[in-house]
């Protein structure tokens, strides 16, 4: 060992502990401290074997402790474990007029780790910004956050004892309420950093839930969201006592409680794990119940030959913006992640005459919970049942195609939906860089750059969705008498007119049809009915079908 290294590992166990102090000498509460006013992302650039950041001036390090040939290893080491602030994280644009914000906001601490051997610390930093627009959105206030780099998470408390002491000065600091975790926290590592910040400690995925529970309308969603809570409750259970009760046993309770605090221990757990798995039975039975329902509609569209457009994307990248400009519907359209839970269908006319149908979903993000996917299966089996997917892009975002890639993810679990034609559509060109623009050309010269706000590009967006409509799949040549006028009416709706000329013994109709269509066209020209298929609904009325205005859709609304 050279005497440079022995004297930084003498001066790293005698440098004086961040920790607040009481006046015993033991660690002082964290939360009492004043409250900060910077808002900035500190950055730690951490290696394996100095996972605390600490700089040298930090340090004390003497100076004669550097000799003038190591003087450049250590401005190197210096310059990589220094605090880097990423500007901007506490001024991300303000939701504050959503309904859902609460009163008083709580006030909440970013945590996040990242390996060199897994992303980039660019990665890093964006992931970092979107866990702090997710917890605005939740309601709460971004007062700091940091970066750790490491090799792999500590197994105990994730960043580290060090760093965790750390992160417990910056909570005190700010006086915040929360610890946000950039990651799908294990239980055990939430109980420890808990244990040495003193706040509560969540991960990324509680507060996705949390969103999607606020956002959620319909009975359906609801239902979906509340099963997605519990399924990720479940193995968590022991230390929500805000959601759960428990009561303390064994020797643990009597050191904090003494005599008489002792009780039944475990068993309260399990009357709570037995609780929520029959709560999880009935949500999935429920679930299961509006099944059919969903599958009326979308059989209703089959049998009408509806063509339906899904479109997907990643939250908040205009995805309802962008169909209300297609249909001129007025879809709830919020600046928020998350803003459309329910499945809305809206309808829209061809050039052609032709009716298909724009299907909304549920906005994707990166590491989008296993729970949601598998809870709002049954509205992503709309993107599975469409003839075109539609992919929305955040054409504004700093990384466009780390959305793509993170919706790709998703749709990839998604039975069927690989088979399905898509577009790509980046959206918001009123917002984005001039360079951007031409990248996005150079590297998906086939995509399309709109804007949902100013119209740009609308035009041939849906001139392309529609060449991408398939046609019915029977093609007839027949002469309607002009009695049949309700029949061609249907026929120009739900089918494709190549050819309809009318003459003195009636209309010379070419078209493509699906089957019951062209065998009430059959009918009509022998004679023996004019006002084609009534059974199911054929012409619409209920449902899908056309009638009603751009806006109808068939979200599963409270009874």
């Amino acid at each position: 060992m050279t005497s440079q290294e022995s004297d930084f590992r003498n001066t790293q166990k005698t440098a004086p502990s961040t920790v607040p102090q009481g006046t015993d000498g033991a660690p002082a509460d964290p939360r009492r401290g004043t409250r900060g006013a910077s808002r900035d992302v500190r950055i730690v650039d951490d290696d394996a074997r100095d996972v605390l950041g600490s700089r040298s001036d930090v340090l004390n390090l003497p100076s004669e402790a550097r000799s003038n040939d190591d003087n450049y290893q250590w401005e190197e080491r210096e310059s990589r474990n220094q605090l880097k602030h990423v500007a901007g994280l506490g001024e991300l644009q303000d939701v504050t007029e959503v309904e859902y914000r609460r009163v008083r906001l709580e006030r909440v601490v970013l945590v996040g780790v990242w390996s060199s051997l897994e992303t980039t610390q660019t990665a890093a930093e964006e992931s970092l910004r979107e866990l702090a627009a997710l917890a605005q959105t939740a309601g709460a206030e971004v007062m700091d956050g940091v970066l750790q780099h490491r090799l792999k998470p500590d197994p105990a408390t994730y960043i580290g004892s060090g760093k965790a002491k750390e992160v417990a000065a910056i909570v005190a600091e700010h006086d915040a309420d929360t610890i946000i975790v950039d990651a799908d926290l294990p239980p055990s590592q939430r109980r420890e950093l808990e244990d040495v910040a003193k706040v509560k400690v969540v991960d990324r995925t509680a507060v996705i839930l949390d969103i999607f529970a606020q956002h959620a309308t319909s009975r359906e969603g609801k239902a979906q969201v509340e099963l997605a809570q519990l399924e990720y409750m479940l193995p968590r259970l022991r230390g929500w006592g805000g959601s759960l009760s428990r009561q303390a046993g064994g020797q643990a309770a009597g050191q904090d409680g003494g005599i008489g605090s002792r009780g039944p221990g475990e068993t309260k757990i399990e009357m709570d794990r037995r609780v929520i798995r029959k709560r999880m039975a009935h949500l999935r039975r429920q679930i299961a119940q509006m099944a059919p329902s969903r599958e009326v509609k979308r059989g209703s569209r089959r049998r009408n030959g509806l063509p339906t457009v899904a479109v997907v994307g990643y939250t908040n990248a205009g995805k309802s913006s962008l169909i209300n400009r297609l249909t001129g519907s007025d879809e709830l359209v919020e600046n928020a992640l998350f803003a459309t839970l329910d499945t809305a269908v809206r309808r829209a006319k061809a050039a052609d005459g032709r009716l298909y149908m724009y299907v909304d979903t549920v906005g994707f993000v990166r590491r989008l919970p296993t729970q949601l996917i598998e809870a709002f299966k049954s509205t992503l089996e709309e993107v599975a049942d469409s003839e075109l997917i539609v992919h929305v892009v955040d054409g504004s975002h700093p990384d466009p195609f780390g959305q793509i890639e993170a919706v790709n993810s998703v749709l990839a679990d998604i039975e069927g939906a690989d088979a399905i034609d898509r577009i790509i559509v980046f959206n918001k060109a009123d917002r984005m860089d001039p360079n951007a623009r031409e990248r996005i050309r150079g590297l998906m010269p086939e995509a399309h750059i709109v804007s949902a706000a100013t119209g740009e590009g609308i035009a041939d967006l849906v001139a392309d969705v529609e060449a991408h409509l398939p046609l019915p799949a029977v093609h007839v040549e027949a002469v309607l008498p002009y009695s049949a006028g309700a029949l061609l009416s249907k026929v120009r709706e739900y089918g494709h007119v190549e050819a309809a000329d009318y003459e003195a013994d009636g209309v010379h109709l070419s078209a493509d049809v699906d089957s019951r269509l062209a065998a009430a066209i059959v009918a009509a020209e022998d004679g023996d009915g004019a006002d084609g298929p009534a059974e199911d609904g054929a012409v619409g009325g209920q449902g899908d079908g056309p009638g009603d205005g751009a806006g109808d859709g068939d979200t599963p609304d409270d009874a």
